[in-house]
């Protein structure tokens, strides 16, 4: 029995070793791991400008109120206002022009990609408002790009949340200076020069964030759609990561905290360790009294 005691003395010291330097290699791969996250796939800032092109860029206006009394039509012609679109959830807003034939499209594209990966619905989490820039577009042809983009989508409910504007230059001209939207219009080509990004506003209709490119990533949205929302949607597992990862302005991503991940995963370390201690005193050395019958 002493033999045996002796040996469960002997495992339990070389798991509470291995166990010590697990965490250890924990610890110093953490910060290693992170950059190696975000090395190679931050973008440049989106305020750097190409040459010759001074009036086109994103310059950002977080927590500004995008005006709730601006009028637009929708796709089927009806007269609304922005702030109709307000009040209730979180809403991505991207600025396009449906007959371009380049940016626009790869950026509808590109955040109906991101959409479909997402667990959240459009029209039940979150809303999208998609606004023409180009006063002089219609809206039927608002009506074929909602359709093209929903049949793509394929989820039900989304045309109840996912909604496509046009509008007069009057409207256009204070909704593109409050979100920061810079664009210019060539004659020469009939065409717009502008930048490529979406925002996610807050339910009362402040711009929370900027996503730039004409790809986005889905854990950035749904952790931008959460904060936006005050965390009225997502799941635990969503706090956490809010709680690990912190929005970049400059780069429009999330970027993990290296003292937040740490201060968790110690804390899961030390449970675990306390979890093995707890478990292991309870198999600790029985009684070296051999019982009724038995030989010494």
């Amino acid at each position: 029995m002493e033999r045996n005691s002796a040996v469960r003395s002997v495992m339990r010291l070389k798991i509470s070793k291995l166990m010590a330097a697990s965490l250890l290699a924990l610890v110093f791969s953490m910060p290693a791991w992170s950059q190696a996250m975000t090395q190679g796939i931050l973008s440049p800032p989106a305020n750097v400008r190409p040459p010759g092109l001074k009036n086109v860029g994103i310059e950002q206006r977080l927590d500004e109120q995008i005006p709730p009394d601006l009028t637009f039509r929708d796709e089927t012609g009806k007269l609304v206002q922005l702030g109709d679109y307000f009040g209730k959830k979180p809403i991505i807003l991207n600025l396009v022009y449906y007959q371009c034939p380049m940016l626009c499209g790869e950026v509808l594209s590109g955040l109906e990609s991101a959409l479909r990966v997402l667990k959240f619905d459009v029209g039940k989490e979150f809303d999208v408002l998609t606004v023409s820039f180009d006063p002089k577009e219609t809206p039927e042809m608002a009506a074929a790009k909602k359709a093209e983009y929903l049949k793509r989508y394929g989820r039900p409910g989304a045309d109840q949340g996912w909604h496509f504007l046009t509008g007069p230059a009057s409207s256009i001209d204070v909704l593109t200076k409050a979100a920061g939207f810079q664009y210019q219009y060539d004659p020469k080509t009939g065409q717009f020069a502008h930048s490529t990004a979406i925002m996610v506003l807050t339910p009362e209709g402040k711009i929370s964030q900027y996503y730039y490119g004409v790809e986005f990533a889905p854990k950035d949205l749904r952790l931008g759609l959460i904060q936006a929302s005050d965390s009225k949607i997502g799941t635990v597992v969503d706090q956490v990561l809010l709680y690990c990862y912190h929005y970049n302005p400059d780069t429009g991503k999330y970027g993990a905290v290296i003292s937040r991940v740490l201060q968790l995963a110690g804390g899961a370390t030390v449970l675990i360790l306390g979890t093995f201690l707890i478990v292991m005193f309870r198999m600790g050395p029985r009684s070296n009294n051999p019982g009724p019958g038995r030989a010494i």
